[in-house]
């Protein structure tokens, strides 16, 4: 590659990628939980995004391709941690104490949402914490639409699952913040009380 080139590559991934840094970012925290470890996340992403910056197609979803690289980075890490744990719990004397386990990934609840309409309406640190309390798989699709405004194509793209999944997560994950919050809607003046509904 000449230097005209690498010259090219380094402005182009100037332009379309770093503006997305902060966006990675909150996603990283997101799913780590951790600051420490989302800085990671985001210096592991974007090393591997401008090592392959050459098959990335410029002026597509830059913010879709950061969030894949970022998901299956985190993904990486936690079956490698997963891996070290039962590596360890093979070698450690059965009478001694247990590893702590560390936070459980993909689990899985119930729940319906129709609309979705309650979370549209408010992002504040309160919600940001109840995102972080949801399953996975349901946290995930919420900070992709809700927090990042991806649509539904891209995040089903992202998550590699059909669409309809994608909206069935969304109206489960969004079901369980309606839950969550609902005393705090009241409280500030999003719900009606008694009525579970936005007041006119």
């Amino acid at each position: 590659m000449s230097d005209a080139e690498v010259a090219n590559d380094r402005i182009g991934f100037e332009e379309e990628a770093l503006p997305h840094l902060d966006a990675v970012y909150r996603f990283a925290l997101r799913l780590s939980g951790n600051p420490d470890r989302a800085e990671d996340l985001v210096q592991e992403t974007f090393l591997r995004a401008y090592g392959s910056w050459g098959q990335y197609k410029r002026g597509t979803a830059a913010k879709s391709w950061l969030f894949t690289i970022c998901r299956n980075v985190f993904l990486r890490r936690v079956e490698r941690s997963q891996r070290h744990d039962e590596i360890v719990r093979e070698q450690v004397d059965r009478t001694g104490p247990g590893l702590d386990p560390i936070n459980p990934v993909w689990a899985s609840v119930e729940g319906v949402d129709p609309e979705g309409e309650f979370f549209a309406s408010i992002v504040d640190e309160r919600i940001i914490e109840a995102i972080d309390e949801l399953p996975d798989e349901y946290r995930t699709a919420v900070v992709l639409s809700d927090v990042e405004g991806l649509p539904y194509a891209e995040i089903a793209e992202l998550l590699d699952v059909p669409v309809g999944t994608v909206k069935s997560r969304l109206f489960r994950g969004r079901r369980q913040l309606q839950k969550v919050l609902y005393d705090y809607a009241v409280e500030m003046g999003y719900v009606s009380a008694g009525t579970g509904e936005e007041p006119s």
